[in-house]
Parts: structure tokens; sequence; C-alpha cells
């Protein structure tokens, strides 16, 4: 009778936990990076739409149409109240301008 090998014993195992560990990395590794240029494209986002929305007086929607290429996934909304625009991306990365007068829409200070 052939003897029973254990699962950890299997050289299939084994190579799915490497190939796991590899894409693993591979995905760490690159989280830093797109968490980086999210913040990045988030401030330029609220910026630009807070200026277009309280500068120049236009609709946030009618802003939201000026989205360069890149910013697809970004959603804006705004807070009249405070005159500012926050613009997201879901889960990653969010930034809010707010309009000062004098001054123009300016980011809020980065706490990172």
């Amino acid at each position: 009778m052939a003897k029973k090998r254990s699962i950890l014993s299997r050289w299939w195992f084994w190579l799915l936990v490497v190939i796991a560990a590899l894409l693993a990395a591979g995905w760490a590794s690159r989280g830093e990076e797109v968490r980086k240029t999210s913040e990045a494209g988030t401030a330029y986002a609220a910026r630009v739409a807070c200026s277009c929305r309280y500068v120049a007086g236009r609709s946030l929607e009618d802003c939201g149409k000026d989205k360069v290429a890149g910013l697809e996934l970004v959603m804006l909304s705004e807070n009249e109240t405070s005159r500012s625009v926050t613009a997201s991306i879901p889960f990653v990365a969010s930034d809010t301008a707010t309009y000062r007068e004098g001054y123009g829409c300016v980011l809020k200070q980065w706490d990172r």
C-alpha cells in the first residue's frame, strides 16, 4: 500500500505558497507608490475644482467635466457652507481645498 503524503510535502503546495508570497510582495511594494500618486492627484483635483467653483463661479458638475486624463476615478464633493471642495479616491486618498478671500483656494495642511 502506498504511503499517503501530507499536503505540506507536496511540491505544488510549496510552489503555490511561493507564488502567493511573490504576488503579495509585489502588491505591497506598489501600494506605497499608488497611495502617494493618489494623494497628489486628489490634492490637484481639489485645488482645481475649488478654483473652478468659487473663483470662476461655475457649478461643481460643470467643473467635473474638466478633469484631466488619469483623474477619472476622482470623485468631487463640495461643502457650500465652508466654501470647500473635497476630491477623493474611495479607500485610497482624499484632500480638501477651501476658498480663502484674497488667497483663492488653498489645500488643508498635510499631516503626512
